[in-house]
């Protein structure tokens, strides 16, 4: 069975992880369990550790104990061709996963191996104005060096394809966890957020301005669960916008916990300016809980009407009316229904299948490319 090599960049077991690695690891142990040999490289963490699990080889590295991100990418950076290297005579297939800041590393120019790309993150022109660094320049160069690339959403492959006409694009969304299913739905009393404490990116910002002009006609209040870089200037924007009584932070939530915490709320918030998919929110859906979200690419294709709610793109005025009208709507256990309906789509098992379909095509294509590159022409042979 097919070999694989995965530069995963985040463990799913380090704190704050983010959706993009729990996809990573949904599939990986699906695929071990069908015969696939897996290994993920991945960046350093405090507590790290090299392991197997659910079948799958996870290989931190770096330098130090990677306590924080900057040192996190640059040790990543730095050891990953190295590694890559070390590791390739035992790999028929290399995937690269995207990842921040700059989106890719260019991987196929040097695996020496078929490489396919799985983009799950392209938001290199926004870092590249926080940092004032072209990292757009680089993400263009990357995916423009990519032949096959399995992104996770259909928003997504259309600014690949923009990026690189050539490249083919498999579009291989994100599952919802079984959990999902085990609480009860029920109408709570909270608006809930969970994900990375990201200022700009995750829309915080946005959140505390959009809550600051509603919370008096809501009963409950604004939960937010996540850890992040930007936690500290999180607990202070909310300070200083007068709403530590109308705000709680419940820290990072995993597991069970986070799932009850979903089917507890009233409503989902999902704030984002930017993303490639939106997990937690099929995530929420599943669990029963109707999604407040900006009318953005990737999200509009994961919240369905009547389960959930787009708003113009940035209005936080918008933003404040919906979550002030869509929490008194009676009949949100019917939003509740048709979320919990359409969250039945997203299933890792034939997502994982599509996947090793998706990996078993591209090695086929790319040993042949290779091949071809290989085989001396007409003008050599004489």
């Amino acid at each position: 069975m097919m070999r694989v090599l995965h530069l995963g960049f985040e463990d799913p077991q380090m704190p704050g992880a983010g959706g993009g690695s729990v996809r990573t690891h949904e599939i990986n142990r699906r695929l071990a369990a069908q015969g696939f040999h897996v290994t993920v490289v991945t960046t350093r963490y405090p507590g790290w550790q090299e392991r197997v699990q659910d079948g799958v080889h996870y290989v931190p590295i770096g330098f130090g104990s990677g306590r924080n991100r900057l040192s996190r990418v640059v040790a990543y950076v730095a050891r990953l061709p190295f590694e890559v290297r070390r590791r390739r005579e035992m790999a028929d297939l290399v995937v690269e996963d995207f990842f921040a800041p700059f989106s890719t590393m260019a991987a196929p120019l040097w695996t020496g191996r078929p490489t396919v790309g799985v983009v799950q993150w392209l938001h290199a022109e926004d870092k590249a104005r926080q940092y004032k660094l072209p990292l757009h320049w680089m993400e263009r160069l990357g995916v423009r060096k990519h032949r096959r690339l399995i992104s996770v959403s259909q928003g997504i492959a259309d600014r690949l394809t923009g990026i690189n006409p050539d490249v083919q694009v498999d579009v291989i969304g994100n599952g919802v966890d079984p959990a999902a299913w085990i609480p009860e739905p029920r109408l709570g009393k909270d608006v809930l957020f969970i994900g990375r404490l990201e200022y700009g990116h995750k829309g915080l910002d946005l959140l505390l301005a959009a809550w600051s002009r509603c919370c008096d006609r809501v009963n409950g209040d604004l939960l937010i669960a996540g850890s992040g870089p930007d936690e500290a200037r999180l607990r202070e924007a909310i300070r200083d916008a007068g709403l530590t009584h109308r705000v709680r932070m419940l820290g990072w939530l995993s597991g069970e916990e986070k799932f009850r915490a979903l089917s507890n709320a009233r409503l989902m918030v999902v704030p984002s300016r930017h993303e490639t998919f939106g997990l937690v929110a099929i995530d929420a859906l599943a669990t029963g809980t109707p999604v407040i979200t900006f009318n953005i690419p990737c999200l509009r294709e994961i919240v369905p009407p009547g389960a959930g709610w787009l708003v113009e793109a940035f209005d936080v005025d918008a933003f404040a009316e919906e979550i002030a009208i869509r929490y008194a709507q009676p009949g949100l256990e019917q939003a509740a229904a048709l979320g919990r309906e359409f969250a039945t789509g997203y299933n890792w098992d034939a997502l994982a299948a599509k996947q090793a379909q998706s990996y078993i095509d591209s090695l086929a294509a790319l040993s042949d490319a290779h091949t071809d590159q290989r085989r001396p022409t007409t003008h050599e042979r004489a």
